[in-house]
C-alpha cells in the first residue's frame, strides 16, 4: 500500500523530533511505499539537510511553517464573503473557550462548527489558490474582534485589546498555513493518491491528513508519543509561547502573552486536537500517560491503541548480558541536565546514601543543551562541592569527591552502554517526564533502577524496579540503600527489567504493531477510486476483486482517482478529464519542494 507520512519539525530532516522513530518505521516496512510530507520549523533545520532515504520512499514534499510569502491572491467580493463567514465562525468557537466534556451536546455542536469552518477555509484555499494574504488581512483581525465582543464570548476574551488581537491573528495565520499548500491533489503527486495518511504527531502534522480525509476520504492515523496539546497547555498556560512567525525553533525565546491571547491560543489548539481525534480512524499513544491526555481532550477510547516506542536493543546487548561486570557500589544517573531532572534532590539524597554506605559513588553522565541547563549544571556542581568536600586519605594525598559530573563520548565512556555499565543501580530523579527513554535503556542493560513516580514511569517499570515520590530525597535515599545492600535483589530486578524491555520496547515490536494497524485500517476504510480510460470514461470492471484487500491496485493503463459520481449518471466528461471535473488551481506560495526519490513501477 502507499502511505502518506506527515511530519512536523522532524523526518526527513537531520535535526528535529521523532526523526529516528520515523526512519526505523519506514525502513522496517519495506513492503510498502511511503510519500513523505514534511513541515519544517526553522530555516536552521532546513539548512542542516535531510537524512539518506531508503528506496521505499518514493516522494518527498516539504513546506515551511516558519515563513510564508504572500501568495498574491486577490480575492473577489464573493471569495472575501466566504472567507469572512468561515473565519468568523472558526474564531467565534474559539471565543467560547477550549473543549470541555466531549460527551455533552453543546461540545459536539461546537466541534461540528469548528470542523465546518476549518474545511470551509480549506475549500476556499483550494478554489482560490491560497489564504496567506487573507489570513494576514484586516478582514481577519476585524472578524476576530467581532467574535471577541459578541454575546457568549468568555469574559477573558472580551478584554482583548488591539495588540492582543494582532498577536492571535498572527498565530492563527501561522497555524493555518498548511491549508494553502498544493498537496491536496487527486493526481499521483498529491495526498489524494495515498491509501493511508499517518501523522507522526498531532497539531500541524495532522492538519494535512484531515484535509486528505475531507477531500478524498483517505483514512487518518495519528501517532503521539508526546501529546502536542499538552505542550501548548504547559507553555501557553504558564505565560509563554513561541513568538508568531518563529515556528517551533528551540532558539526562539518564549514571549509572555495577555490572558486573552493565552485563552484563544489554547482554545484553537484544543479544538484542532479534538478534530484530529474525532476524524482519525485510529490514534496510537505511546504510553498510558499520553493516552489519558488524549481521552481528556476528546479522543474516543475505542480508537486508541497504545504502541510503545521502539528502541534498538542491540547496542545494549553486551552490557545487558554481563550484569556482574558493574561496580556494585556505584550509582549512575544518565540524561540531559535541566531543572526538570531535579538533580538537586538527587544530591541531597546522596548525602544520606553516603552516610549509610561511605564507599558509594555517584556518577552523573550528561550535559546541558541550553543556557538554562548550563546554569543549572553549574549550580549542581557547586552544590556537590559544598555537600561533599574532597576527602583525602592522608596529608600528602589528593582529595577525591564521591560525586562526579562526566560527559559521554570520551575515551573512558564512549557511549550510552558504557555509561549504564559503570554502576549497578540507575537513578531517575525527574519531577516532569513523558516517556522515560533513559529508563528503558537502563532496563535493556539489565540494571536495577530507582525512579520517581512521574509520567509513564510506572507503566514502563511494571514492577521491575523501585518507584518513589518525586521531590522526596529521603525516600530516594532509602530505596538506593536497600538495593546497594542486597546484591541478589539487584540481580533479580535487573534480569526482570531486561526481559520486560525486550518484550515491550524494541524496534521490532513497534514495526510489527504499525504493520498490523495499517492493514486493519485499510481493510476497514479502503479509499474508493474510479478507474478511467484514455477517453475519460469509467471502466467498471477494470479494478479486480483483489483491490478491496489491503494493497494498491489499478487496472492496466488505468488511472486511479477518488470515487465521485459515475460519469454515466451525468454528462460524459471531456477526454482525459477525471470524473467530476478537473482539479482547481493550487497556489505554490507555501509549498517549497517536490522531490522524486525513486521511480514508481507500474500504473497508479
Amino acid at each position: 500500500m502507499r502511505i502518506g507520512l506527515l511530519t512536523e519539525g522532524g523526518y526527513p530532516y537531520v535535526s528535529g523530533d521523532a526523526g529516528l522513530w520515523c526512519d526505523r518505521l519506514v525502513r522496517g516496512l519495506g513492503q510498502h511505499e511511503f510519500d513523505v510530507y514534511a513541515l519544517s520549523r526553522s530555516e536552521h533545520q532546513e539548512a542542516a539537510g535531510q537524512v539518506a532515504l531508503p528506496s521505499q520512499v518514493t516522494r518527498v514534499r516539504t513546506a515551511p511553517l516558519w515563513t510564508a510569502e504572500d501568495d498574491g491572491v486577490a480575492h473577489g467580493r464573493r471569495a472575501r464573503r466566504r472567507f469572512t463567514e468561515h473565519y468568523g465562525a472558526l474564531v467565534s468557537v474559539l471565543c467560547e473557550g477550549a473543549p470541555g466534556d466531549a460527551g455533552t451536546s453543546r461540545s459536539a455542536l461546537q466541534a461540528d462548527r469548528f470542523g465546518n469552518a476549518l474545511y470551509g477555509l480549506a475549500e476556499l484555499a483550494r478554489d482560490e489558490g491560497g489564504l496567506v494574504g487573507a489570513l494576514r488581512s484586516e478582514h481577519a483581525v476585524r472578524a476576530l474582534e467581532r467574535a471577541c465582543r459578541a454575546p457568549g464570548a468568555l469574559g477573558t476574551v472580551r478584554e482583548a485589546r488591539v495588540p492582543d488581537l494582532l498577536a492571535v491573528a498572527a498565530h492563527l495565520e501561522e497555524a493555518l498555513r498548511p491549508l494553502s499548500l498544493d498537496w491536496y491533489e487527486d493526481g499521483d503527486d498529491g495526498l489524494g493518491s495515498v491509501d493511508l495518511c499517518h501523522a507522526a504527531s498531532g497539531g500541524a502534522a495532522a492538519l494535512p491528513g484531515l484535509l486528505a480525509r475531507h477531500f478524498f476520504g483517505v483514512p487518518l492515523l495519528v501517532t503521539e508519543y508526546g501529546v502536542r496539546l499538552r505542550t501548548h497547555y504547559l507553555g501557553v498556560g504558564t505565560g509563554g509561547a513561541a513568538a508568531p512567525g518563529a515556528g517551533s525553533d528551540p532558539a526562539a525565546a518564549p514571549v509572555p502573552h495577555a490572558p486573552a491571547v493565552r485563552s484563544l491560543l489554547v482554545a484553537f489548539h484544543g479544538r484542532l486536537a479534538a478534530e484530529a481525534y474525532r476524524q482519525a480512524a485510529c490514534v496510537t499513544p505511546g504510553n498510558a500517560h499520553a493516552r489519558r491526555w488524549q481521552e481528556r481532550c476528546g479522543a474516543d477510547r475505542a480508537k486508541l491503541r497504545t504502541v510503545h516506542p521502539g528502541m534498538d536493543a542491540s547496542r545494549f546487548a553486551g552490557v545487558g548480558e554481563a550484569p556482574d561486570a558493574a561496580d556494585p557500589r556505584t550509582l549512575v544517573w544518565v540524561g540531559r541536565v535541566e531543572p526538570a531532572k531535579d538533580l538537586v534532590s538527587l544530591l541531597h539524597a546522596f548525602t544520606e546514601i553516603h552516610r549509610e554506605e561511605p564507599g558509594t559513588r555517584l556518577r552523573v553522565f550528561g550535559g546541558a543543551t541550553c543556557a538554562e541547563g548550563e546554569a543549572y549544571l553549574g549550580h549542581c556542581r557547586m552544590l556537590a562541592a559544598q555537600l561533599f568536600p574532597d576527602e583525602a586519605a592522608g596529608p600528602h594525598a589528593v582529595g577525591d569527591n564521591p560525586v562526579s559530573f562526566e560527559e559521554i563520548g570520551g575515551p573512558e565512556v564512549p557511549g550510552l552502554a558504557e555509561a549504564y555499565a559503570a554502576g549497578s543501580v540507575v537513578i531517575l530523579s525527574s519531577v516532569v517526564e513523558g516517556f522515560p527513554v533513559g529508563l528503558v535503556e537502563a532496563m535493556l542493560c539489565g540494571r536495577a533502577t530507582v525512579s520517581t513516580d512521574v509520567g509513564a514511569v510506572v507503566e514502563v517499570i511494571g514492577g521491575t524496579g523501585l518507584v518513589v515520590p518525586p521531590r522526596n530525597p529521603r525516600a530516594l535515599a532509602e530505596a538506593c540503600v536497600a538495593l546497594l545492600r542486597d546484591p541478589g535483589r539487584r540481580a533479580r530486578l535487573g534480569a526482570a527489567a531486561r526481559a520486560r524491555a525486550l518484550e515491550l520496547f524494541t524496534v521490532e515490536q513497534n514495526i510489527a504493531a504499525f504493520h498490523g494497524i495499517y492493514l486493519e485500517i485499510v481493510s476497514r476504510i479502503p479509499v474508493r477510486r474510479v478507474v478511467l480510460d484514455a477517453a475519460g470514461e469509467p471502466r467498471p470492471f477494470a479494478v479486480p476483486a483483489e483491490a478491496w484487500l489491503p494493497g494498491r491496485w489499478a487496472g492496466p493503463g488505468g488511472r486511479a482517482v477518488p470515487r465521485k459520481p459515475p460519469g454515466w449518471a451525468a454528462e460524459p466528461p471531456p477526454p482525459g478529464a477525471a470524473a467530476g471535473g478537473s482539479a482547481p488551481p493550487h497556489g505554490p506560495s507555501v509549498s517549497r519542494a517536490t522531490t522524486s526519490v525513486a521511480a514508481t513501477e507500474g500504473a497508479r
